[in-house]
């Protein structure tokens, strides 16, 4: 879904025509971090032709394995597919008669260490979200993310039912039948 901050935020980086990612902190959308793709080129592109470019890093991606050969760039293609993103926002910049910039910025990021080899969860289209499917994709996204990765296990004992649990593991707690 595209969301306007995520795309304020992205102008405000390419605009400094800087070809590095931002600062995680200026990365943000309410409560949520967001990951970001760059895109620098000597001419302009459409934004399919960006983003394509992004996405045929799956060359070089064995799902189950991650990058293969080991050590190939495919962290663009993951961050284009990661199952948890349900907000972009993008932007571009002409930074000199030879230099364009664009920024995409996807929230919640993608790209969390020991999950980049599943991205996304393999099945049948949509097998999670057959109530919430468009195009193929889930349509049901958490709106709120957990703080640790064990989660699941913290919340076994207490159930919720403290503000500690609640507040460190929003996702988990409140997010029944929605893509976590």
């Amino acid at each position: 879904e595209w969301n306007s901050r995520a795309a304020q935020n992205a102008q405000r980086w390419a605009d400094r025509c800087t070809f590095a990612h931002s600062l995680p902190h200026t990365r943000t959308v309410g409560k949520l971090s967001c990951g970001e793709n760059i895109f620098m080129s000597t001419q302009p592109f459409a934004w399919s032709g960006v983003v394509q470019d992004w996405y045929d890093e799956i060359k070089n991606f064995v799902y189950g394995i991650g990058a293969k050969p080991p050590g190939s760039i495919i962290g663009h293609y993951i961050q284009v597919v990661w199952y948890k993103t349900h907000l972009l926002g993008c932007a571009s910049a002409k930074c000199s008669s030879t230099k364009y910039l664009y920024v995409c910025q996807y929230c919640p990021a993608g790209n969390i260490r020991g999950s980049i080899a599943t991205p996304y969860k393999s099945g049948p289209t949509c097998g999670d979200c057959p109530s919430a499917c468009v195009n193929g994709l889930c349509t049901n996204p958490c709106k709120y993310e957990d703080a640790f990765t064990n989660c699941n296990d913290l919340v076994k004992g207490t159930k919720c039912q403290t503000e500690w649990i609640k507040s460190k593991c929003p996702a988990t707690c409140f997010c029944h039948n929605k893509i976590i």
